[in-house]
């Protein structure tokens, strides 16, 4: 028995950039040992594995190579872009998908895919032990969202030149943290970094799911409540958000890069 894989580079629009997904198109639901084993195999940022589940909708989970992830913006929409090439979904119809945080749309926008997600604001909350100094950088503000820290700092330069520890942010009781600042580039109000050694990813090159605790955060700041923002990592990601009561609509594009068989 074979089973269709693509792997999609998301939120850009050339390949090579943005962030990896690795999207396993099922029949049925499989055991979940086997898809971290999978995911372990593909050994990307996430590893998303759908099947249908109901009238027009897709029951959708994600793996890093360590954990189920209960919340991840770049491989639904690399899941989107997939059953729209393959024709498993006519092109102007939604996806919808079930998940471990509940029902997930997106849309077709022109060349670009918005996402239906749920905001997850953060709170303040004192730095805990080891967080900056991981970072090796100071703060402007610190917060706690349901799934990350969230770290505000006093310059795009200060995002980018980031080296952190990657051990020492592993040991801290979160999923990972967001570092962000105001934009200096013309056309952007925000960049950010996400950092997730604790599930298996040192550095994230494109977070969808972080965005959903930004927008909250920036619209606070900016008076403003649609973005356009740039995640900082080596590949670089561009990602327009916008803030919509508690959801989050993320827009972005996707590129397939590899399709394949999985033996199994």
């Amino acid at each position: 028995m074979t089973l269709p894989l693509a792997i999609v580079d998301a939120f850009t629009s050339e390949a090579f950039g943005g962030n990896q997904a690795a999207v396993c198109v099922m029949l049925g639901p499989r055991d979940a040992s086997w898809m971290q084993k999978v995911a372990s195999e593909m050994n990307l940022a996430e590893t998303a594995f759908l099947h249908p589940h109901g009238h027009g909708e897709f029951e959708l989970r994600w793996f890093s190579p360590v954990v189920e992830i209960d919340l991840c913006g770049h491989a639904t929409l690399a899941s989107a872009h997939v059953l729209w090439e393959t024709g498993r979904l006519a092109r102007d119809t939604e996806a919808r998908f079930q998940t471990r945080s509940g029902l997930l749309t997106a849309n077709p926008r022109g060349d670009w895919i918005e996402l239906d997600f749920p905001a997850t604001p953060a709170e303040p909350v004192a730095a805990p032990p080891g967080l900056l100094e991981a970072l090796g950088t100071t703060a402007a503000y610190v917060g706690k969202s349901k799934f990350d820290y969230l770290v505000e700092v006093d310059s795009e330069a200060a995002v980018r030149n980031l080296e952190p520890d990657f051990a020492r942010l592993g040991a801290l009781p979160a999923r990972g943290v967001i570092v962000t600042a105001r934009a200096d580039s013309p056309g952007v109000d925000f960049v950010s970094r996400f950092f997730g050694p604790a599930v298996g990813i040192d550095e994230d090159p494109a977070t969808g799911s972080a965005h959903c605790c930004l927008a909250p955060f920036w619209s606070q700041r900016l008076a403003k409540t649609a973005f356009s923002a740039q995640q900082l990592s080596k590949r670089g990601a561009v990602l327009e958000v916008e803030l919509k009561g508690d959801r989050v609509l993320l827009r972005g594009h996707a590129v397939t890069v590899l399709r394949g068989e999985l033996l199994v």
